[in-house]
C-alpha cells in the first residue's frame, strides 16, 4: 500500500452541477484516488466583484450533490477562514490533517490553470500537489499544453490534463437560466435543483 491519494476539488459551486461531479469522478478513476474532497471556496480574491451566494447555501448544495458517492466528501475549511482564502493555505491545512505522506491532487478547470501564475505562492502550490486540469472537448488544447509545458519547465510541476464532456455546463449559465425562468433540469442533481427553487436562489 502506497500513500493515500486524495483529490481536492475547489470551486465556488454556485451552484454545483454535473460538470463538477463528472470531473471529480473522472479524476478519481484515472488517478485511483482514495477520495475526493469538495471545498466550496470562502472568499476568493479573484471573484472580488461578483455576487456569490452565501457559503452555507453553497455547502448545502454540494453536500446534496455528493451524498450518494461514498468516495466524495465536502469540507467547509475555507468558509471557516476570515479574509481572502487562498489555495496554498487550504493545501497546507489538509497536509496538517492528513499528514506529509499523503499525495494531493488539486482538481480544477483548465481555465483556472491559465490563471495559475496569478495565484498566491504558486511555486509552493505546485510543490504540494499535482494539478488535474479538466477541459471540455473542442477547447484549444494546444494553448493549455504550452502553458502546462512552461509550468513544468519552470516549477518542475506535475500537471495532468483530462477531457470532460460534461464541462460544457456552467454555473453562470445555470444562474442566468434561473433568473430568466428557463428550466435547469438535467444540468445538475435533482436535489440541488429543488434546493435552488425552494430557497429562491439566483432570482
Amino acid at each position: 500500500m502506497g500513500p493515500d491519494k486524495i483529490g481536492i476539488m475547489g470551486g465556488t459551486f454556485d451552484p454545483i452541477h454535473y460538470g463538477h461531479l463528472v470531473t471529480a469522478e473522472a479524476a478519481r478513476e484515472k488517478f485511483c484516488l482514495d477520495k475526493v474532497i469538495f471545498v466550496p471556496s470562502g472568499n476568493p480574491p479573484h471573484k472580488k466583484n461578483k455576487e456569490i451566494s452565501p457559503g452555507i447555501d453553497r455547502v448545502n448544495m454540494t453536500v446534496l450533490a455528493t451524498a450518494n458517492n461514498p468516495f466524495f466528501e465536502v469540507s467547509d475549511i475555507e468558509l471557516k477562514r476570515d479574509g481572502y482564502t487562498y489555495t496554498v493555505d487550504t493545501l497546507k491545512e489538509f497536509i496538517k490533517i492528513y499528514g506529509e505522506n499523503t499525495r494531493f491532487y488539486f482538481i480544477t478547470g483548465a481555465d483556472a490553470v491559465m490563471e495559475i501564475l496569478t495565484w498566491k505562492d504558486v511555486s509552493t502550490i505546485l510543490k504540494l500537489c499535482r494539478i488535474v486540469s479538466a477541459y471540455r472537448p473542442g477547447s484549444d488544447i494546444n494553448k493549455f499544453r504550452s502553458m502546462v509545458d512552461e509550468l513544468e519547465r519552470v516549477h518542475r510541476s506535475n500537471i495532468h490534463l483530462i477531457e470532460v464532456p460534461a464541462l460544457a455546463i456552467s454555473s453562470t449559465e445555470i444562474r442566468e437560466r434561473v433568473k430568466s425562468g428557463i428550466t435547469i433540469k438535467y444540468l445538475l442533481p435533482e436535489k440541488v435543483e429543488r434546493y435552488i427553487l425552494e430557497k429562491g436562489l439566483y432570482k
